[in-house]
Formats: structure tokens, C-alpha cells, sequence
């Protein structure tokens, strides 16, 4: 797919109509609980039209909340956009607002950790049932749907271990069996990937990742088709899930440069992980533009590009080495998140337990963010912390 020519314009312009700057280069923020009106007439107005980017309440959004829905949504290429306080809200939250008692979900193996607990933890209390799948399944996926099956969840790549799915298949399976589809698009960012391009119906983010880019805000996003929309919004509404105004203005902030960042991210991430390919400790790379990672001609014929984000799997290892070369690491600090400006590291002896459908037979896996850090400096910091990890092998 061709990126597009004017995404870099497209992202400064989006989301800074005149209604939302007031003359100035930056959407206001607008801080707002009550919304006050001056008559019957103007209050039932905004009432009919609380959907449409009209004041109405403080949950509904401000001036600035509209300004990053609509330029969230023209990123992604959706109907609209719900706000949350978080990614791992998002994505609950947009599960929420379409299963229910006795409903049956299909949810990638490699999916995020929190998603996958979500579904155990509170789903199943609820009365839906969840189905793991391995990330590389496909149109096979088509075996695992039942009369009940109402959501196909998707995250391509996957959490940690990158596998890259054949999202245009797999939708076209569920497009067949009247089974709607979302995916979490925090790798993709809506710049390198845009799912509902793909026939996806949600696509997922947490803006936390590099929509905000400096790790100082968390939220979340869903974008939606016209099919959905309406009642996504209306769901998230019903839930109480909003953000403030202050966090959607850095949200803006953050998107203004996302295009740069991310291309320094993908430039230096991928100098690394050559670097590391060629390391005598490292098994292979898990990253969706090296043909080792699991998926790669996927990434070839959908995405626009990769980002700071990929993971390395050693040929052999244990706890006390691992932790041994995260203690010994500089630059990189340990810490679960990333898409900010710094490099961050976290390790997995074994993958087992998160891989209940597909199994994990592999060394330890090393997952890292490259940030906006020279690279000569991190490749020395990796080389020194993977000295000290073979001395504890």
C-alpha cells in the first residue's frame, strides 16, 4: 500500500478549523464540566445534536476534544472517534459496548497482556466466552467461528513476539459470517497502518504510545466505520469514559510531529536490530520489516513503515542472566510501556503462559523501544549488557 503523499501536511493541518483555534496556531483548550445555555430552545438544540461535535456536557467533549477526535479520525479514515483515559480503557470499553451475556469472542494469542485479562478476568464473569487463536491462523479462523461468535479481535504485530496477521483474509472470513472486527493499532498508529482501510470495522490505539510521543499522558482512542459509530459513541458515553482537556491539547501536541519521530524511531530501530542480528548470543529477530519475524510479507504488503518497537530472541538463557543484563543496561530503562522518546527494555524468560493457543517452544525474548537516543550509544550499551549476559549464562 502507498503511503500517503500528504500525510505529513495532514497531520499538522488536522483538527485546527477556526472554531477550534480561535486565531491562534493551536486548538484552546477549553475546560468544561457545565455547559450553559440561554434558553429551552438552544438547550434542546445541543441535545439533538450531542453527537455532532456541539457543546452539551463536559463528558461529551470540549472545543479541544473535538479538534483531536476529528483529526484522529481523518488519520485513521473512519466516522468518528471516542476518547478514553487510557488504551487498555479503549479497548475494553469498545468490547463492552457490543458483546454481552451468553456472546462468544475470537481473541488473537498474541494479543496484549491486559486485553487477554480483561477477557478472563472480567468477560467471562460476565457470561462471554473467549476463544484464543494463534496470531498466524488466517482465513483458517473461519473453523473457530460459532453461531454466537459476535467480535473477531485482531493486533497485528502482536505483543512481544510481532507476528504480523493476514487482517485482509481474516475480515473477509468475518465479513462471510456476520462477525465484526476490531484491532488494536498502537503499532500501526493509524500513520503506518490504517485497518479500516482493510475492511476492519474499530481500529484500537493507545494514544499514550506515539500519538502523545513523550510519555506524559495516557489515553486512549477508537476510531469506527458508519456502521459502528453511532454506538460506539453512545456506549462509551454510557460507561463515563472521557478525558481532559488538557491531555487531548499534548495528544494534538504530539501528533503535530509524529510523522518525524517515527521516522527516527524506524531509522535507528532498524540499525540496531541489524546489529543485534548478528550477534552470536541472538537466535533471530522479531522485527516486521526482517523476514525472520513471523508475518513479514503481511507487513510488506500492508504497512508504510515500522517504528521504534521489536523484540530479539536469544538461543538459550535463564532468570539470572536475564536479569543480570537488564541491570547492567544505561540507556535503556526498564518500564512497560513505550512510543515515547526514550529507549526502553523488558525481558521474557518464557512465553508460555501468554501463548495458550500457540505455544512457545523458543529462548528468552527481549523486547525493546529505540528511542530518539544516538544510536552509537545504545548498540554499546546493548553490547555491554549482553557481555555480562553470557557471563551468567
Amino acid at each position: 500500500m502507498t503511503r500517503k503523499t500528504n500525510v505529513n501536511t495532514q497531520l499538522v493541518s488536522s483538527g485546527r478549523k477556526k472554531a477550534y483555534t480561535h486565531g491562534v496556531v493551536n486548538p484552546v483548550v477549553q475546560r468544561a464540566s457545565t455547559v450553559v445555555f440561554d434558553s429551552v430552545e438552544e438547550l434542546q438544540n445541543a441535545a439533538k445534536k450531542r453527537g455532532d461535535k456541539t457543546l452539551f456536557y463536559g463528558r461529551r467533549g470540549t472545543t479541544t476534544h473535538f479538534a483531536l477526535q476529528e483529526a484522529i479520525t481523518e488519520l485513521e479514515g473512519g466516522e468518528g472517534c471516542a476518547l478514553y483515559p487510557c488504551g487498555a480503557a479503549a479497548i475494553s470499553s469498545t468490547l463492552l459496548a457490543f458483546l454481552k451475556a451468553g456472546d462468544h469472542i475470537l481473541m488473537v494469542d498474541t494479543a496484549y497482556e491486559p486485553t487477554r485479562d480483561f477477557c478472563d478476568k472480567i468477560l467471562n464473569g460476565f457470561g462471554v466466552e473467549t476463544t484464543y487463536y494463534p496470531a498466524t491462523i488466517g482465513a483458517g479462523i473461519k473453523s473457530l467461528i460459532k453461531d454466537n461468535t459476535k467480535v473477531l479481535f485482531l493486533e497485528s504485530p502482536g505483543s512481544i513476539t510481532m507476528e504480523i496477521q493476514d487482517v485482509p483474509a481474516m475480515v473477509a472470513v468475518a465479513n462471510e459470517c456476520g462477525v465484526m472486527t476490531m484491532l488494536d493499532n498502537t503499532y500501526g498508529n493509524g500513520l503506518h497502518y490504517r485497518p479500516l482501510e482493510h475492511g476492519v470495522d474499530i481500529s484500537i490505539q493507545a494514544a499514550t504510545k506515539y500519538i502523545v510521543g513523550h510519555s506524559d499522558v495516557m489515553m486512549g482512542v477508537a476510531v469506527a466505520n458508519k456502521k459502528y459509530w453511532s454506538t460506539l459513541r453512545e456506549q462509551s458515553y454510557l460507561l463515563g469514559q472521557c478525558t481532559s482537556a488538557d491531555d487531548a491539547y499534548l495528544a494534538l501536541r504530539g501528533l503535530r510531529t509524529m510523522a518525524v519521530r517515527l521516522n527516527q524511531h524506524e531509522k535507528a530501530a532498524i540499525e540496531v536490530a541489524k546489529w543485534l542480528e548478528q550477534h552470536h548470543l541472538v537466535d533471530h529477530i522479531r522485527h516486521p520489516a526482517f523476514e525472520t519475524c513471523p508475518g513479514h510479507a503481511f507487513f510488506k504488503r500492508d504497512f508504510d513503515g515500522s517504528n521504534g518497537l521489536f523484540s530479539f530472541v536469544m538461543k538459550e538463557g535463564n532468570q539470572r542472566a536475564i536479569n543480570a543484563f537488564l541491570d547492567s543496561l544505561h540507556h535503556f530503562k526498564m518500564g512497560f510501556s513505550w512510543g515515547g522518546f526514550e529507549s526502553l527494555v523488558t525481558a521474557n524468560l518464557t512465553m508460555k503462559s501468554l501463548r495458550t493457543a500457540s505455544g512457545w517452544d523458543k529462548g528468552p525474548v527481549i523486547r525493546l523501544h529505540i528511542g530518539l537516543e544516538d544510536v552509537e550509544d545504545l548498540i554499546a550499551d546493548l553490547a555491554r549488557a549482553l557481555d555480562v549476559y553470557q557471563q551468567h549464562l
